[in-house]
């Protein structure tokens, strides 16, 4: 576990390798797996500049990873030799920032699909673009694409089939082509 929901974040965090996943989980204990993160990503920068004291979601590590934490306030703060290093600091997490946003909507769009199909055609379409190709692979297995489709397992695993046998699509584990 690298946050636990509850935790005060007042760091960003930088995947230098491995894999993460960004968890919400409700009152229930309903999971919603919120994104996938990899090298290069950042993660808690939100909630560390809204200096927000408990954090709502999970992040907990994928796979094998070594994380950078930077305090969000020496990120922001003018360095007093006004350094090019600094400014493109700066300039990264700004423009990783909008990165993250871009794909938070794309999220939402998915999530805006009433239907188990019309998300995952949403979130296919979305892999498509990203890949510039109609092969590709998901960092999910079927429990993880349900949750970050929050829909059930059952449902999405009975849906891919259909939409297999009408030709839409191969896949074999996480591994797929749009035909």
């Amino acid at each position: 576990m690298i946050i636990q929901q509850g935790d005060r974040v007042q760091f960003v965090g930088i995947v230098l390798s491995g894999g993460i996943q960004i968890i919400k989980e409700d009152i229930e204990g309903n999971i919603n797996i919120l994104s996938h993160l990899g090298i290069n990503d950042i993660f808690a920068e939100t909630f560390a500049y809204a200096d927000i004291y408990e954090c709502p979601i999970t992040v907990q590590a994928t796979e094998n990873c070594e994380i950078m934490f930077i305090d969000c306030k020496r990120i922001i703060k003018k360095c007093n030799n006004a350094c090019v290093f600094h400014w493109n600091l700066i300039e990264n997490m700004l423009s990783m920032i909008a990165r993250k946003n871009i794909m938070l909507n794309q999220k939402m769009e998915i999530l805006s699909k009433r239907t188990t199909r019309e998300k995952l055609l949403a979130f296919f379409n979305t892999q498509v673009q990203m890949n510039h190709s109609k092969k590709f692979s998901i960092p999910y297995n079927r429990e993880g694409l349900a949750f970050y489709l929050c829909v059930d397992r059952s449902a999405l695993s009975r849906e891919l089939s259909n939409m297999q046998d009408e030709g839409l699509l191969k896949f074999n584990k996480n591994e797929f082509e749009i035909l």
